[in-house]
């Protein structure tokens, strides 16, 4: 989710569609931030489109959001933001990396006329040294290198560790101390059938439970918001623009189902059921108990396969009589998303409270292997469409790195078809800057992409690409610089 400081009458939803899309089903199925059908402002992520969909009634906490964050439009042309890489700053918290690469790169992104760029906030580096003792000095340095330069800032709440999903290039861990508690306990760890326990993300069923030095997680992620919004109240609303929210793996709200670390999961197996911890368990008896099935509770399916496994290889995931149109398929689907969506309103609930009031759309359906059925267009159709139905405003993101020009075109598509004001994409994010956005082909294709966004569905492409080689020329050596710089 999105909290837009800019504009309090801003909203958003982003989406960035991954490679990887079945239909009906797959525990690695649904990825999102926060469910468009009960979302305010917010950013959203799918990675496939495999889960039933689930569509309940607005939250209290939902509902603050969507009426403080209704839509609006710009007059024309999307706002386009660059993602900064994943170690801006040191894992001491105290000082960035590569500051006159940082410097240099933020001068020339400004000269290509970008509107701000993005960073994550890491739980594991800004409160790493124990419970509510926060450093945010490195942090601090890039909002004021940024307001110096005229950029603004989307701000990235990142309670997931880094490293072991796709584009993670550098691992930055969970604080230490929290480490230290999953490894006291296992069971705030996901997991799965087979006992492997993952250190990604505190698992969501232990939200209300006092296990992290006597705080809930969700109380850490509330205080840990609470303390940026304090060290950076005069930044807030001036240069950083845009706070979002993470809850979940790779910030998405989702569960850990298709790890890529120690090749446990490889594209475009259907991924694995992350629930046995205890708290987990513990919800899934109490909910089948409740129901008058006391049978079901006491694991997940155990006919879905592996990671590695197609659907129509399990007896549960296939097309036609699969365990999951079964009765009680649909309990522990329902039970399975609800526990996701519940977790969501807590950390929202949390979100709304600090700041209230102050992926891909890059990739095409025929780029995708045909055999994993990915739909990456249609998955945007949908997410725009649940957007607009809840009257939420859609930024999107690149899921992967693309520098070249059938990317850029689908993302100038995809903003030109959103004509009407209310309907209008409100920003987007580009995925990454480092040494090859910087290399002098792409810099131009990239700077014509700017140029092109910034005018949406009326901006000349002829136009675009003489503006891009007067960008070229004139940031030929910052631009040479930067990439020099942050390969060293």
């Amino acid at each position: 989710m999105a909290f837009n400081l800019a504009q309090s009458t801003a909203a958003a939803a982003s989406v960035a569609p991954c490679t990887s899309s079945r239909r009906v089903a797959a525990p690695s199925s649904v990825s999102m931030r926060k469910p468009a059908s009960s979302a305010g402002s917010l950013r959203l992520q799918r990675q496939a489109c495999c889960e039933p969909s689930v569509a309940p009634a607005m939250s209290v906490a939902c509902k603050a959001v969507a009426e403080s964050a209704a839509a609006a439009g710009r007059k024309i042309g999307v706002p386009v933001f660059v993602m900064m890489p994943l170690d801006t700053v040191k894992k001491c918290g105290s000082a960035l990396n590569r500051r006159k690469a940082v410097q240099a790169s933020l001068t020339a992104l400004k000269s290509a006329g970008v509107e701000g760029v993005m960073v994550d906030v890491w739980w594991g580096i800004a409160e790493a040294e124990g419970p509510g003792r926060y450093n945010f000095a490195g942090y601090m340095e890039l909002m004021e290198m940024a307001r110096k330069t005229g950029l603004k800032v989307q701000a990235v709440m990142s309670f997931h560790q880094c490293g072991g999903n796709v584009g993670d290039s550098v691992t930055i861990p969970l604080p230490r101390w929290v480490v230290e508690e999953m490894e006291r306990d296992n069971d705030l760890c996901y997991t799965d059938q087979w006992g492997h326990r993952n250190l990604e993300y505190v698992s969501l069923g232990c939200d209300a439970m006092p296990v992290l030095k006597g705080r809930t997680p969700v109380e850490c992620y509330t205080d840990f918001m609470r303390a940026f919004r304090d060290h950076f109240a005069d930044y807030l609303s001036n240069t950083i623009v845009e706070i979002q929210v993470g809850m979940g793996p790779a910030g998405e709200l989702r569960y850990p189902s298709y790890p890529e670390s120690n090749g446990i999961w490889k594209f475009p197996g259907i991924g694995a059921f992350q629930c046995n911890d205890r708290y987990m368990l513990s919800s899934l008896k109490a909910a089948a108990e409740a129901t008058g099935k006391p049978e079901w509770g006491h694991a997940a399916p155990t006919d879905a396969g592996g990671y590695h496994s197609w659907p129509e290889d399990t007896l549960f995931f296939k097309r036609d009589n699969g365990g999951w149109s079964t009765e009680y398929g649909d309990f522990f689907l329902s039970w399975y998303s609800q526990m996701l969506i519940d977790h969501g309103d807590r950390v929202l609930t949390g979100a709304t409270s600090v700041y209230s009031g102050t992926p891909g759309v890059e990739m095409r359906d025929g780029e995708q292997p045909q055999d994993a059925q990915c739909r990456p267009e249609a998955l945007v159709r949908q997410v725009a469409s649940a957007a607009r139905a809840a009257g939420v405003g859609l930024a999107g993101e690149n899921a992967l790195p693309r520098y070249d020009g059938t990317a850029h075109d689908q993302v100038v598509a995809t903003a030109a078809q959103r004509g009407d004001a209310q309907d209008r994409m409100v920003a987007f994010t580009y995925l990454r800057m480092g040494p090859d956005l910087f290399h002098p082909d792409n810099w131009h294709r990239f700077a014509a992409f700017v140029r092109r966004m910034s005018g949406a569905a009326g901006y000349c492409r002829e136009a675009a690409e003489r503006e891009a080689r007067g960008v070229a020329q004139a940031t030929g050596s910052l631009v040479h610089e930067a990439a020099v710089a942050l390969r060293s």
